[in-house]
Formats: C-alpha cells, sequence, structure tokens
C-alpha cells in the first residue's frame, strides 16, 4: 500500500513510496520512446503509426501524477491538449490519405 503525505487542504498529495518515484523516471522514459518513435514514422510517412505511437505516449504522464488536472501548471496542460490534437490530426491524416499522402 502506497503511503502519502498530506497536508491539511492540499490537493497535491506526494507518495512517499520509492516504487512510485521510480514509476515517474520509468514514465519519463517511455514517454519520451513513444513519442521519438511517432517522429520516426512520421518522418518515414505512416501517419496511422505516428498517431498511434504518440497517442500511446499519453498513457505514460510524463508529469507528475499526483497533481490534479485543474492544479497542474498552464504549461503541462497545454502541451497534452497539443498532443491529443496532433494524435487526431494525424489520425484524420491518415484515414484520408491512407497511403501517407503519396
Amino acid at each position: 500500500m502506497e503511503t502519502i503525505n498530506t497536508t491539511a487542504g492540499s490537493n497535491n498529495a506526494q507518495p512517499t513510496n520509492p516504487k512510485y518515484i521510480c514509476s515517474t523516471k520509468v514514465n519519463k522514459v517511455l514517454y519520451a520512446s513513444f513519442v521519438v518513435l511517432g517522429i520516426y514514422f512520421l518522418i518515414k510517412g505512416d501517419a496511422m503509426s505516428a498517431a498511434s505511437n504518440v497517442g500511446v505516449a499519453l498513457v505514460f504522464d510524463p508529469f507528475d501524477q499526483t497533481v490534479m488536472w485543474k492544479n497542474r501548471p498552464l504549461y503541462q496542460r497545454a502541451l497534452l491538449f497539443v498532443q491529443v490534437s496532433i494524435v487526431l490530426s494525424l489520425f484524420v491524416y491518415g484515414i484520408v490519405y491512407p497511403t501517407g499522402g503519396k
């Protein structure tokens, strides 16, 4: 069971479990790996593979997952919204041009 330090009225609980800290580091590596793989597929002209890899990267949230959405800094929320927009755009592009636009 995970131990969480909280202060009265705080929405930003910080876990003290070392497994969580390791998990955050692993999430950042996996997030970056899937984004790089998505960029590789985009360069190769495969929009659907790029969309799926960049979309899977969203599963590995690179930011502090204990912070509630409304309490996250604007740049974090903006980055995640932009990434979802890119995934949806690539998905639509992949449907409209199934051969990668060639």
